[in-house]
């Protein structure tokens, strides 16, 4: 039987662009030596053809799907992200999802106050049963510091102490922790150093959490956006918060620090950065994960507190991260026959690639951690800052 020619050329059409564009993914992996159902633990192996395509065309946000879906699988994702981002082979996508990404971001002001409490309503209360796996046993949700320490708990320990050595915390003084997640940091410094702390969040989980830990301690949960905080304190300390401020909103964030902090008082910033200015997050990772978050670079931090604060010191530990984002997935998949009741096949897939993904970033140092120490009038003297 005969075909007809156009019937012939619309059944090849589709193979012929799978071929055209796994062509340009193999261009894309080689650079960071990354092959296509190879047999290396970082390797991809593919199980849908469509998959080529649609990294192709939507970059992050189609890498991450397909994962999700079981499009591909690869032995080693911490590795894979590692060699990718270490590549740069993520410059070299450009998708409509990023440009129209940038251009909201340019445009609107993603953290306005009426959107405060969506990543606390996506993120944070996605469940407490989950994040008690993950996490240790004081539920902080940053990074650890892995100077010495030979656990989990012992990194989240002394990054707390690290935190609040070099805040210089000391008995009877008011601090304020902005974002405190399940509690854990005020719980500590209430403790270990005899301070009232007022701690705000936006996740109403993470608040239920924190007044329950916090019992009998002078701590005071608020389920509140920063930008309403009144009231003057000794020190001030986010950590793991500033990630969720937004480009815009960085100048508001340090003038309410400055509005609330003594004349003689320090202020600690802990969080992640990005090597260059951005005014969007990443397409995956803001729909699945941190919705309307973004990382702040050095200097978008440093002209927005500028005449606000002195520089103290700026300590960098981004391998530390790395670190941590390991130790969280080896606990999810410990306890996941406990979780799956409650949690599908397509969100472990997804906890794994946000786990591996940004443990992956860290290594290649695509994404940095910092904790930058600032006052007001600068401190007087010598100030040895605690490592």
């Amino acid at each position: 039987m005969d075909y007809p020619l156009n019937s012939i050329q619309t059944q090849h059409r589709p193979a012929a662009l799978d071929s055209f564009f796994k062509k340009q993914l193999e261009l894309i992996f080689n650079s960071g030596d990354i092959r296509i159902d190879g047999n290396r633990p970082w390797d991809i192996r593919v199980h849908d053809r469509r998959f080529f395509r649609r990294v192709i065309t939507q970059g992050s946000l189609g890498l991450g799907e397909s994962y999700m879906e079981g499009w591909w699988e690869c032995d080693d994702l911490e590795e894979l992200f590692f060699r990718l981002l270490s590549a740069k082979c993520d410059r070299k996508v450009v998708t409509p999802e990023w440009v129209i990404g940038r251009l909201i971001g340019k445009t609107c002001n993603l953290q306005h106050p009426s959107r405060a409490f969506t990543v606390g309503e996506h993120h944070y209360n996605t469940g407490n049963d989950l994040f008690a796996c993950m996490l240790d046993k004081q539920m902080i949700y940053s990074c650890g510091y892995w100077k010495e320490a030979d656990s989990l708990d012992e990194a989240q320990e002394k990054k707390l102490r690290l935190v609040f050595d070099k805040l210089g915390l000391s008995q009877g003084m008011k601090v304020l922790d902005i974002g405190c997640g399940w509690g854990g940091a005020a719980r500590f410094a209430a403790e270990h150093y005899n301070v009232s702390v007022t701690a705000i969040t936006v996740s109403s989980e993470q608040a239920g959490v924190a007044r329950e830990r916090c019992t009998g301690l002078p701590v005071t949960v608020s389920l509140c956006d920063y930008r309403t905080l009144r009231g003057m304190f000794d020190r001030i300390y986010s950590i793991g918060m500033f990630e969720h401020v937004g480009y815009k909103n960085y100048r508001t964030y340090f003038e309410v620090v400055s509005r609330c902090l003594k004349p003689d008082g320090l202020s600690l910033l802990h969080t992640i950065g990005g090597n260059t200015p951005a005014a969007n997050g990443d397409p995956w990772s803001c729909k699945y994960i941190f919705p309307n978050s973004m990382l702040p670079s050095a200097s978008q931090i440093t002209r927005n507190y500028e005449g606000l604060f002195k520089l103290e010191d700026w300590h960098v530990f981004s391998h530390d991260y790395s670190l941590t984002l390991k130790a969280w997935h080896e606990n999810v998949e410990k306890h996941w026959q406990q979780l799956r009741s409650r949690y599908s096949e397509t969100f472990h897939r997804m906890w794994q690639y946000y786990l591996l993904s940004f443990s992956g970033a860290f290594r290649a140092r695509s994404i940095e951690l910092w904790q930058i120490l600032l006052s007001k009038q600068g401190v007087r003297g010598e100030y040895r800052v605690p490592r």
